[in-house]
């Protein structure tokens, strides 16, 4: 079974995205099991039993989505810091997946990425997949595109988490993608898919594991690029490699990681 953490603020809208993104993934209703979890912070509720799930509307909602669509839901309710208590519940539950919905919308344009989510990004090794509040899944085959860089290992783990999803052999179209950076003016050097060894990797794993693959190489600017092929292909979700360990073992976003997933207008998936 593939267990799914749903952690949700009081954002109903947000909420209900992060509920029809699990939805939507594959074989959802018979592979799939959740976890819709709200950690009340610690202004909020003087004590932890005065919190309460069903006080809480956008978690109400989510769970409901969930159950609606056939999937086995687990209702929980936690206080006190809320990041701690959503890795914490990761483990607990050995999560595949965690779904968060924390990418929001700051006056007219902006997009920012709320402390928790980053919190949670860098605090737990499970794949994380930021929603935010304007999501729109098709149907159909699930068609996810998977950037790629230069790092053999984040690329075979991107591979691999796709390829862990329930179904994806019969339901997932995945599109392997590498950017030469800035290779994009006349008289550029040929972008060959093939000189990539972590394309190539990630590309192998996949259609090793029965998964249908598209190998696309082009040169850009790298984050422009994978929002344009994403918007092309109309991607259900893109699966990003970007977590990465500083010499102090410290965890770090990269630039172009923060970009996607700040401006998809799509489900964005870190894998690490």
């Amino acid at each position: 079974m593939y267990r799914v953490l749903v952690p949700v603020d009081t954002n109903t809208n947000r909420a209900r995205h992060q509920a029809q993104y699990v939805t939507r993934l594959p074989d959802a209703d018979s592979a799939v099991e959740a976890t819709v979890l709200y950690v009340a912070p610690p202004d909020r509720f003087t004590t932890p039993d005065e919190a309460s799930f069903t006080d809480v509307d956008s978690a109400v909602a989510a769970a409901e989505h969930l159950e609606s669509a056939g999937i086995d839901v687990d209702r929980r309710v936690d206080s006190g810091g809320v990041s701690p208590a959503i890795v914490g519940a990761v483990t607990d539950v050995d999560a595949d997946e965690v779904v968060m919905g924390g990418r929001r919308r700051s006056g007219v344009t902006a997009v920012l990425l709320g402390s928790t989510v980053l919190d949670v990004m860098l605090s737990t090794d499970r794949p994380v997949t930021v929603t935010g509040e304007r999501v729109s899944l098709g149907d159909g085959p699930r068609r996810l595109l998977v950037p790629v860089d230069e790092s053999e290992k984040r690329a075979r783990r991107q591979a691999a988490y796709v390829a862990a999803l329930p179904g994806a052999s019969s339901a997932v179209e995945a599109t392997v993608c590498y950017v030469f950076r800035h290779q994009d003016y006349a008289g550029a050097p040929p972008h060959e898919f093939a000189e990539v060894d972590s394309a190539v990797a990630a590309a192998d794993t996949l259609e090793d594991a029965g998964v249908s693959v598209e190998r696309l190489a082009e040169g850009g600017e790298v984050a422009r690029r994978i929002l344009a092929a994403a918007e092309t292909r109309n991607a259900d979700g893109i699966v990003m490699g970007g977590r990465k360990r500083s010499g102090v073992q410290k965890a770090l976003l990269g630039s172009t990681v923060r970009d996607v997933i700040c401006a998809a207008e799509r489900p964005v998936t870190l894998t690490g």
